[in-house]
């Protein structure tokens, strides 16, 4: 692509960027950029919803008007965004410009990574070849623009996400996804989590610039923490197509986004707003961004008021039902002997991901699936209504809370905004 600029960039860890200030500062870059005759925006899906993206989407359809002619957001493996979570997230935005990402069905290979590569970056650990795959509304679509949307924040498969993740896991297909999190799984989501340079991200890095630089492609990336009330709010917006833009998001990010513990935590109450979170795909998040806080032998209550499903793809979904969250060793050896799973490594990547490894219990609490299912996939069952009850979200602050008897939890209210770790997991 031409030159590697950054268009606009402020955040700190006492920022404050009100819409106006988000308005302002896109419109800055817009300007530098230039007037475009057709633009594409690439905003993540309402998993992301605390993003900021809907509301930059917003300001990016106020400034181009009709040419802003497709909204594409990055599915990855997630369900097509509903009516209604487009109405919440992209108020004021025609639904008629949105596209639906299919994984497996409406992507083309733009280049191979060779093996050698893979082998080089995984000291030896993997050798097969990866295919940069994207949506092929990317290539073929005509646009002179390509905004890539989205917020900065630790990530369980590329240790941050967003940036060039946003283009190759977000609009990517079914073997390119697979591999990078299998990737991802076979490094250790503990040795990547929260780490801006890593495996995964030095692959994704180098496909987009192998591949990626005939496409007119432009990161705005956001940066959100929590207030002294605890209550969110964006910190930092980057806009550019250097790689700087991500580092200094990923640099403020984790400052706002980790919280360093002194010691580990015996009992952590996680909840999962069921607007969001209807599967444990996305509700395991509630693993990844605490196992690295957990003590040993402690417990993980996860409330899931809105869990009626295992994964959103169908056949993910069945493979997590058949082999369930049994830990390394064993996702391994049903791997090394069933088909099924070693062409969807995706799902085997994930149910390593899911797993404690037996270091600490995991007690779902869900308001449709049933004891049966839920104990199926290796994890404990807590009854939802007796559990919301002793641990009622509207009377816990997120951080360390003392119940009336005496009880010492911790709890978190959104699992996908931070990452909390005994500082000497996180630094060693």
């Amino acid at each position: 692509m031409q030159n590697r600029m950054i268009y606009f960039g402020t955040g700190s860890e006492t920022t404050v960027l009100g819409s106006e200030d988000l308005k302002n500062g896109l419109f800055t870059a817009l300007e530098k950029i230039g007037r475009k005759k057709k633009v594409l925006v690439i905003p993540p899906d309402f998993t992301r919803y605390h993003s900021k993206a809907g509301e930059l989407t917003r300001y990016i359809y106020d400034y181009y008007g009709e040419k802003l002619s497709d909204i594409l957001p990055a599915l990855g493996t997630h369900n097509p965004m509903t009516e209604s979570e487009i109405e919440t997230m992209f108020p004021g935005v025609p639904k008629n410009l949105f596209r639906v990402h299919d994984w497996k069905n409406d992507v083309i290979t733009i280049g191979v990574v060779p093996g050698e590569y893979i082998s080089e970056i995984t000291g030896g650990r993997l050798s097969y070849p990866f295919p940069a795959q994207v949506n092929r509304l990317l290539k073929h679509g005509g646009h002179d623009l390509i905004l890539s949307v989205g917020q900065v924040v630790p990530h369980e498969v590329t240790g941050m996400a967003n940036y060039t993740k946003n283009i190759l896991v977000g609009t990517g297909g079914f073997e390119g996804i697979n591999k990078s999190h299998f990737l991802g799984a076979v490094y250790g989501i503990e040795r990547l989590l929260g780490k801006a340079d890593n495996p995964v991200r030095q692959l994704i890095n180098y496909a987009a610039s192998k591949f990626l630089s005939d496409l007119p492609i432009i990161y705005v990336l956001t940066v959100i923490g929590r207030n002294e009330d605890g209550k969110l709010v964006t910190r930092g917006l980057y806009i550019g197509d250097n790689p700087d833009v991500f580092k200094l998001a990923s640099d403020l990010s984790l400052k706002v986004n980790f919280t360093v513990l002194e010691k580990p935590l015996p009992k952590v109450v996680v909840y999962l707003d069921p607007a969001e979170y209807k599967s444990t795909w996305l509700g395991n998040k509630s693993i990844y961004r605490t196992r690295m806080a957990m003590a040993d032998d402690g417990e993980l209550i996860v409330l899931a008021p809105g869990l009626k499903e295992f994964g959103e793809d169908r056949e993910i979904d069945r493979l997590i039902r058949k082999y369930g969250y049994r830990g390394t060793p064993a996702t391994l050896k049903a791997l090394e002997e069933n088909k099924e799973l070693q062409e969807n490594l995706s799902a085997a990547a994930h149910l390593i991901h899911g797993s404690s490894e037996g270091r600490f219990s995991i007690t779902y609490c869900p308001g449709h699936l049933t004891r049966k299912e839920i104990e199926s996939v290796n994890f404990r069952y807590g009854d939802l209504n007796e559990y919301i009850k002793k641990y009622n979200p509207e009377k816990l602050k997120d951080g360390l809370n003392i119940l009336p008897e005496g009880e010492e939890i911790y709890y978190i209210s959104n699992p996908a905004t931070g990452l909390w770790a005994v500082r000497e997991r996180l630094y060693n």
